[in-house]
C-alpha cells in the first residue's frame, strides 16, 4: 500500500483506535501528539508508538505522508489547513470543521493541492451498509419512497454525565446532530445516492446545566468510573431532537438522535423503503441485513462473503459466520485511504467520505439548527 508513515494527532477516545486499525493495515505510525507533552510521552509508551511530538509544528516537519486529526472539532480547521498546506494528505474525524465557512476553505484547498483529503465516515463501511447501497444501484429496491431511522446512546442521560463535546466552543452549535446526526445522514445518503434538501428539525437540551468534574472526562469513560462533580456549567446543544427530511428525489424521512437513551448504546438505525422493496440495517446487529417484500417472504441476509455483492466483499474480511464491527469499519475507512492514495489517479471515485461530503455534513447542521430556532422548512444549499 505505502512504506510511508503516519502520524496521529489526538491521544483520547479515537487516537488509540485509529493506531489499532493502521496497524491491522500494516502502516507504520511515526509519532502521536496529545494535548500536551505529558500526554503525548504517556500515548506513545502506552501504544508502543516511536516519537511523541512535542508540538504541531514537529508533526508537520516530519517525514509522514499522512495525518490522522482525531483532536476536539474546535481544531480540525487549522490543524487541516496547516496539513494540507505542508503537503500532507488528510483524514480527519467528523465534523470536518466547526463552521460551512471553514469547510468550504478546507475543500477548496483540498482540490487546489489534489491531496487525498477525508473524513472518516467508517459506518459506510460496515460490510451489509455497503451491500444495501449496492441493492439500491443495481435497481432491485426500486424507487427509493421513504428513509426513517435513529442514533441513539446513552453515555449522557445523567446531569453529572459530562466531555466537552457538551460546549459549543468545544464542539459546535449543534452536538447530537453534529455528533452522530451526520453519521446516519451521511450514511444514508451514501446508501441511496440521494441528498437531503430540506430539512425541519425539534430539538431539545434535556440538561441545560451539566456537573463538570475536575480534569477533562474522555468520551464513554463516565460510564466506567466514579466522576466526581465540581461545578455546574451551562450547555446549549441539544441532548436529542427530531428532524423531518425531504430527499432531493421527492422521497421523505425522519431522523431520531438521542444520547439520553437508556440502555441504547451505540445503537444506529435504518430503514429505506422503495417501490420493490425495503431494507433495514441496525448498527447492534451489523451482520445481518432485513430485506422486506411485498409479495413473497422477506429475508434476512447474513454477512457471508458468498452471499453479497463484489462491492460488499470488498470490506469482508473473515469468512461468513465470523463477525465484523466497529474496528473493521476504521479499517476498511483507512484502506480506501491510503489506496487512493497509492493509486495516483486523479480521475479515480475515493471510496471514503471526502471534505466535500464533510462539508455537506456541516452545511446540514446549520440547516438543522436553523430550523429548529425558526421553526420551519430550511433548504440545504452546499
Amino acid at each position: 500500500m505505502t512504506d510511508r508513515k503516519t502520524a496521529v494527532i489526538g491521544a483520547g477516545f479515537m487516537g488509540p483506535a485509529h493506531t489499532e486499525a493502521l496497524r491491522r493495515l500494516g502502516i507504520p505510525v511515526a509519532g502521536i501528539l496529545g494535548a500536551d507533552r505529558a500526554e503525548s510521552e504517556s500515548a506513545a509508551k502506552k501504544l508502543g508508538i516511536p516519537r511523541a511530538y512535542g508540538s504541531y509544528r514537529e508533526v508537520l516537519e516530519d517525514d509522514v505522508l499522512a495525518v490522522h486529526l482525531t483532536t476536539p472539532n474546535k481544531f480540525h480547521f487549522a490543524m487541516a489547513k496547516e496539513a494540507l498546506e505542508a503537503g500532507k494528505h488528510v483524514l480527519c474525524e467528523k465534523p470536518l470543521a466547526m463552521t460551512s465557512a471553514e469547510t468550504a476553505v478546507l475543500v477548496e484547498l483540498a482540490r487546489k493541492t489534489g491531496l487525498a483529503a477525508a473524513v472518516n465516515y467508517n459506518m459506510r463501511f460496515y460490510p451489509l451498509a455497503v451491500e444495501a447501497r449496492e441493492r439500491i444501484r443495481s435497481g432491485e429496491l426500486g424507487e427509493v419512497y421513504s428513509v426513517v431511522g435513529s442514533y441513539v446512546q446513552d453515555w449522557l442521560l445523567y446531569p453529572t454525565d459530562y466531555n466537552w463535546r457538551v460546549l459549543a466552543g468545544e464542539g459546535g452549535a449543534v452536538r447530537a446532530i453534529g455528533d452522530i446526526g451526520t453519521h446516519w445522514m451521511d450514511l444514508v445518503q451514501h446508501i441511496t445516492g440521494l441528498k437531503i434538501a430540506e430539512v425541519f428539525a425539534d430539538l431539545k437540551t434535556v440538561h441545560p446545566v451539566r456537573k463538570r468534574p475536575k480534569g477533562e472526562v474522555e468520551t464513554f469513560s463516565g460510564k466506567v468510573r466514579e466522576i466526581r462533580a465540581t461545578e455546574d456549567v451551562p450547555v446549549s446543544t441539544e441532548d436529542c431532537g427530531s428532524v423531518l427530511l425531504r430527499f432531493d428525489n421527492g422521497a421523505r424521512g425522519c431522523l431520531w438522535v438521542s444520547q439520553t437513551t437508556a440502555g441504547r448504546k451505540n445503537c444506529l438505525r435504518c430503514e429505506i423503503a422503495g417501490s420493490g422493496e425495503a431494507l433495514c440495517w441496525d448498527s447492534e446487529t451489523p451482520n445481518e441485513l432485513w430485506i422486506g417484500r411485498r409479495d413473497r417472504a422477506n429475508e434476512r441476509l447474513l454477512k457471508d462473503p458468498g452471499l453479497v455483492s463484489e462491492a460488499a466483499r470488498a470490506v469482508i474480511g473473515y469468512p461468513g459466520g465470523h463477525n465484523e464491527g466497529y474496528p473493521d469499519t476504521f479499517k476498511q475507512s483507512f484502506r480506501a485511504f491510503y489506496e487512493f492514495i497509492a493509486g495516483n489517479d486523479p480521475g479515480a471515485e475515493p471510496g471514503f467520505a471526502t471534505f466535500a461530503e464533510g462539508h455537506h455534513e456541516v452545511v446540514l447542521c446549520e440547516a438543522i439548527l436553523k430550523s429548529h430556532r425558526e421553526g420551519c422548512w430550511v433548504n440545504v444549499k452546499s
